[in-house]
C-alpha cells in the first residue's frame, strides 16, 4: 500500500497583521489561488481523506478556500506544531495521523515544507506560494514514515494549478 502526501505552501498573504506574524491573513490574490489549488485537486482527481494545517491564519484561509472550492467535505484539522515547524517536526506530525487517511493535504510554511519534501525523496524543490506537490510514501502507516520513503510524482506552481483547474477536457 501506498500513501499519498499533498504538500501545500499557503497562498499570498498581506505582509504584516496586528496579530504579528501568525495572524497573517490572505491578500486578494492569495484567496483566488487558494480557490484555485482546491479547484485543481478537484480536476485532477486528487482529494485528500484529511487535512492537516498549521493554524497560522494564512494557511488555515488557504485549507478552508481551497476545500470550499474543491467541494472537498473532509475534515481540517489544525495544528499549531505544523506552524514554523522544521522537517523533523513535520515528519513527527504526519506520523501521527490516522491509518485510515490514505491521502492527506499538509498545508503549511516554507522553509520547512521543501525541507520535508527533501527528507522524503532526496530533492528539495523550489516551493512558492500557493505550490502543490504530490509525494507518494512507500509505507502502508503514518507512523512508518522515514526519510528516504517518498517519491515526488508532480509539483505545480499556482499559474500551473490555475491552468489546470480551468482546462477544458
Amino acid at each position: 500500500m501506498v500513501l499519498t502526501l499533498y504538500v501545500l505552501r499557503h497562498a499570498k498573504a498581506e505582509d504584516a497583521a496586528a496579530g504579528g506574524d501568525h495572524e497573517r491573513v490572505l491578500r486578494g490574490r492569495g484567496r483566488k489561488t487558494a480557490k484555485v489549488v482546491g479547484r485543481a485537486l478537484a480536476r485532477l482527481d486528487e482529494l485528500p481523506d484529511l487535512v492537516l494545517s498549521s493554524t497560522a491564519a494564512r494557511a488555515r484561509e488557504t485549507a478552508e478556500l481551497a476545500l470550499e472550492a474543491g467541494g472537498l467535505a473532509v475534515e481540517l484539522e489544525q495544528r499549531r506544531e505544523v506552524y514554523e515547524a522544521s522537517a523533523r517536526t513535520l515528519l513527527d506530525q504526519l506520523a501521527t495521523l490516522p491509518e485510515e487517511a490514505q491521502r492527506v493535504l499538509l498545508v503549511g510554511h516554507q522553509p520547512g515544507l521543501s525541507l520535508l519534501i527533501a527528507e522524503l525523496t532526496g530533492a528539495e524543490p523550489d516551493f512558492p506560494t500557493a505550490a502543490c506537490a504530490r509525494v507518494d510514501l512507500a509505507v502502508a502507516r503514518w507512523k512508518d514514515l522515514a526519510p528516504g520513503t517518498g517519491r515526488l510524482v508532480w509539483l505545480f506552481p499556482a499559474d500551473a494549478l490555475a491552468a489546470l483547474a480551468s482546462a477544458q477536457d
